[in-house]
């Protein structure tokens, strides 16, 4: 684990430390693999990952991983639960066994919006309501990307998923909005949470310096634009991620203390459309008509988010 905790304001204030190997086997422009390179930076090596089926189980081919701590694979359903038994192992090795400290490990689950809002909810509301000490990244694609990019509940209103395709039907594709993962575990009052973007390294940094000294339930969810899935040039991933905070679509808070804070605030909101445009999952709404209802649609939503913290 890096030793400073100080708040930085510039890039070049990043630990220069790589912590994951390059050339793993996920897409080329993986939003999600950049936040959790960025944040492995902080964390070190002392970490055990316990991750769930999704698109980061490519990231190890047994007997490998491209991470310099270790690797424990687990199904949709159940990574906060292994966290949960590694962290018990942990605990009485060193209260009981007297394993120093310099050995101990950071548990760490990693999983996907699938996993997260879904499959892996139920033991992950326990983890939490027990206290465990661990730290939940959720990579968050709006799909399950693994398997095709079908729907899930983290699917946004509007966009378009191999099993919730734009039709004259269902002219949205996805009609539901998608489901608050972060007021979901606001309400269990864990000590810290935040939304993080691999297109703010300075903000995402940050956090992770504030979340590693704390002790408890620790949720990030990171904004993560899926080339495959969202249909866009692999180059373009920070263009649509700064897009989505610019347009207030992703906005960067974080919960600590009992307190929600906006970390970063648009000091005026790009319109929806400038995000929606260069993304194939939304193409739908413009041709071969435009649904200027739903794209309208998309944008009351990010203004009433905004409207109840002004």
């Amino acid at each position: 684990m890096t030793d400073s905790t100080d708040t930085i304001k510039k890039i070049k204030d990043l630990n220069p430390e790589e912590q994951i190997a390059p050339g793993t086997p996920m897409c080329a422009g993986c939003g999600g693999l950049e936040a959790l390179r960025l944040m492995q930076k902080e964390l070190g090596e002392n970490v055990l990952y316990t991750n769930a089926a999704g698109c980061f189980t490519l990231l190890s081919v047994y007997p490998f991983t491209p991470f310099r701590g270790s690797w424990l694979y687990t199904s949709m359903a159940s990574p906060a639960a292994a966290a949960q038994g590694v962290r018990d192992a942990l605990d009485i090795r060193k209260h009981k066994h007297g394993m120093p400290e310099e050995e101990d490990l950071q548990v760490m689950v990693v999983a996907g919006d699938g996993s997260s809002n879904d499959m892996g909810l139920a033991p992950t509301s326990a983890a939490i309501h027990r206290g465990l000490d661990f730290l939940y990244f959720c990579y968050d694609n709006e799909g399950y990307g693994n398997t095709g990019f079908q729907l899930s509940a983290a699917s946004p209103y509007g966009s378009a998923t191999q099993t919730s395709p734009g039709t004259k039907l269902h002219p949205a594709g996805a009609e539901l909005n998608k489901k608050d993962l972060f007021d979901i575990w606001m309400a269990h009052r864990p000590v810290y949470l935040a939304t993080i973007s691999p297109r703010e390294p300075v903000d995402l940094t940050n956090k992770i310096r504030k979340a590693k000294q704390l002790k408890g339930p620790k949720l990030i969810i990171s904004l993560s634009p899926c080339p495959t899935g969202w249909g866009f040039d692999p180059k373009e991933m920070h263009v649509i991620a700064k897009l989505a905070v610019d347009t207030g679509i992703f906005p960067l808070k974080e919960y600590v203390e009992g307190r929600l804070v906006h970390t970063k605030r648009p000091k005026k909101l790009v319109p929806v459309e400038e995000y929606l445009k260069l993304q194939r999952r939304f193409r739908h709404l413009f041709v071969p008509e435009r649904r200027d209802d739903i794209i309208a649609a998309i944008q009351n939503n990010v203004n009433r988010y905004w409207e109840r913290y002004e």
